[in-house]
């Protein structure tokens, strides 16, 4: 049997549990002969397909990271000849626009998105409660009180050395 991160370690399971869900999603994706797609394009994909081209900021907002990190994601989609990048209006701006080869892969994403959303339903009924409902509520308690504010308050002293 697979060994476990120490329950303690909240960080260590957070990324385990993520290991073996992009880890099965990604090889469904190979096995459906999209090899090198990566779980974390789907969202990036759907928005552009929802929406059309975008910047990568808009793109940021609809998924739900930072610039940073969609910026490093758009790099990854365009190495692989997912999207294309073209300067917007503003010099600063890129825009953000699916290729032909993500157009053709759009049945295979789309049908992967739907059996990946049942499969999670599925996990959730072994769940004590809904795995994306647990991780909202973790984001917005810690948006009422970051991570840090509650380390402080447990008694350590987070104050910069002098």
């Amino acid at each position: 049997m697979e060994s476990m991160p120490e329950r303690a370690a909240v960080g260590t399971l957070l990324r385990h549990v993520l290991e073996l869900l992009d880890g099965d999603v990604a090889k469904v994706y190979d096995e459906l002969g999209l090899p090198g797609y990566r779980p974390r394009f789907s969202p990036y994909v759907r928005a552009l397909v929802a929406d059309g081209p975008a910047s990568i900021r808009e793109l940021a907002g609809k998924v739900g990271v930072t610039h940073s990190a969609a910026s490093q994601t758009v790099a990854q989609m365009t190495r692989s000849g997912l999207v294309a990048v073209e300067p917007g209006a503003d010099a600063r701006q890129r825009i953000v626009h699916l290729t032909p080869r993500a157009r053709e892969s759009l049945p295979v994403i789309e049908a992967e998105w739907a059996a990946t959303e049942a499969a999670a339903r599925g996990l959730d009924a072994e769940l004590p409660m809904p795995l994306a409902d647990l991780l909202t509520q973790t984001v917005l308690a810690l948006r009422r009180k970051p991570f840090r504010q509650r380390i402080a308050e447990s008694g350590l002293d987070v104050t910069p050395g002098e």
